[in-house]
């Protein structure tokens, strides 16, 4: 079991191909800075523009000869989701793919194909993206794809609201959040095992970075979101920054004992905080029949089949 993984344990990655969602900021931005100090040519994948630009000089300034390419991605829309794939199938190789970008606690909002977006974002889009990058994935050997979920699935009651795709019936923020976060488990564990039956190199696994101080509090409206903003600061002293939020992404994109269907978190305060672990996810996130109708929905949802 690895315990206390931290940004020196990242071996190194001279030679390996990374593309990560949402690398302009947060956990996906300290994932990639790393990576790319560490030696890998490092994608990111961002809906803006000039944001990933100054992300990719943020990167260049501490890195001077870090191999870095910006990839426009816009996970609300899957046809950006497809263009971006066929950018990335042009590489040589894929080493890592990092599903990290996600939305938490926002206004109702409906992605352009028709999904409510927290759960067309968080898990629809990175469905369709790994499907689509999966070819590049098999032709890698040894190749991981790494979702990032979070400790909040545990706080849903094992709800998908699949049967309420674009809200209409109701929408409640967190009850949603938790869904999609629930929904990046149980992928994961499908994929897995689905792998498995394959007998692929291919290794599908999961983290969270706990508590961490990101920006991602930046949806969220009304009380809540007044509340976050006076709450949050005074608890940034217990959380992990935004850099140790990427200890768990890193290990299961790098570390040499990783294997196939792991899950790792913080290794603190109830999994809040700390150095990077293997650490166990809800009874919701390992259930055989929900995880095979989500992966089902989602192929129907997404006209998006990965093949396996």
């Amino acid at each position: 079991m690895i315990n206390n993984f931290t940004a020196a344990d990242v071996p190194n990655q001279d030679g390996k191909t990374v593309f990560i969602t949402g690398a302009n900021t947060g956990i996906g931005f300290e994932a990639a800075k790393e990576l790319a100090g560490k030696g890998a040519r490092v994608l990111l994948g961002c809906r803006n523009a000039e944001k990933g630009e100054a992300a990719i000089a943020n990167i260049l300034a501490t890195y001077p000869d870090a191999d870095t390419k910006l990839v426009m991605l816009d996970l609300s829309d899957l046809s950006s989701v497809s263009t971006a794939a066929a950018v990335v199938s042009q590489e040589p190789k894929l080493d890592v793919l990092v599903n990290n970008a996600g939305i938490m606690w926002n206004p109702k909002a409906i992605t352009q194909d028709g999904f409510e977006s927290q759960f067309g974002v968080n898990h629809l889009a990175h469905f369709a993206l790994t499907g689509h990058l999966l070819p590049k994935l098999l032709a890698t050997p040894n190749s991981r794809i790494v979702t990032v979920s979070s400790i909040g699935h545990k706080l849903g009651k094992g709800e998908l609201f699949l049967d309420d795709i674009k809200a209409e019936k109701d929408y409640h923020p967190r009850r949603r959040y938790y869904a999609s976060k629930l929904a990046n488990l149980l992928f994961t564990y499908e994929l897995d095992r689905r792998l498995r039956q394959k007998n692929v190199s291919v290794m599908a696994v999961a983290c969270h970075p706990g508590m961490a101080s990101t920006e991602l509090y930046r949806y969220v409206d009304g009380f809540i979101g007044i509340l976050l903003q006076l709450v949050v600061p005074l608890l940034k002293p217990f959380m992990n920054s935004s850099a140790q939020g990427a200890w768990p992404t890193l290990l299961a994109a790098t570390a040499k004992d990783v294997e196939g269907g792991q899950y790792f978190g913080p290794g603190r305060r109830s999994e809040g905080a700390g150095p990077a672990q293997q650490v166990d996810s809800s009874p919701a996130s390992k259930d055989l029949e929900k995880a095979k109708r989500l992966w089902d929905f989602s192929i129907e949802m997404t006209g998006v089949d990965p093949g396996v």
